[in-house]
């Protein structure tokens, strides 16, 4: 089963029962049946948006749930390039090394609550398809 790239609003939301979108991100992962694939700058995102409360948690869980690349180091060129190109939205860092882990990996979905990530195009210009979505 191909990948499924992580973006922070679907993890926030498995975690913070608070969030309009909890139940959905619940279900999601309920019915996933595969690790979603993220990386750092994600986990970041997530832990600083995160109530204290709920960041250890999300931690834990994603050790063993999430497959987290390790790679952003090397796509910082081309997370730049697509900073640059997306500057009107604007596009952040976590979302650029989202992209480009996405192109880099040959991920073709994400699952994310950013309706953003419709304009985004991998260099060969695909879209990312949406497996989660709910804003």
């Amino acid at each position: 089963m191909p990948s499924i790239a992580a973006d922070a609003g679907p993890l926030i939301a498995l975690f913070d029962g608070s969030d309009p979108h909890h139940t959905a991100a619940v279900d999601f992962v309920a019915v996933l049946g595969q690790r979603l694939t993220t990386n750092l700058v994600v986990v970041g995102e997530v832990v600083a948006l995160l109530p204290t409360r709920f960041q250890l948690h999300f931690l834990d869980w994603a050790i063993g749930a999430l497959e987290i690349d390790q790679q952003t180091g090397g796509d910082l060129p081309r997370i730049v390039e697509i900073m640059r190109k997306y500057a009107d939205l604007p596009a952040d860092f976590a979302d650029a090394s989202l992209v480009a882990m996405c192109e880099r990996r040959n991920i073709a979905s994400v699952a994310t609550l950013d309706r953003h990530f419709d304009v985004y195009r991998t260099v060969d210009r695909r879209r990312l398809q949406y497996v989660f979505f709910s804003g």
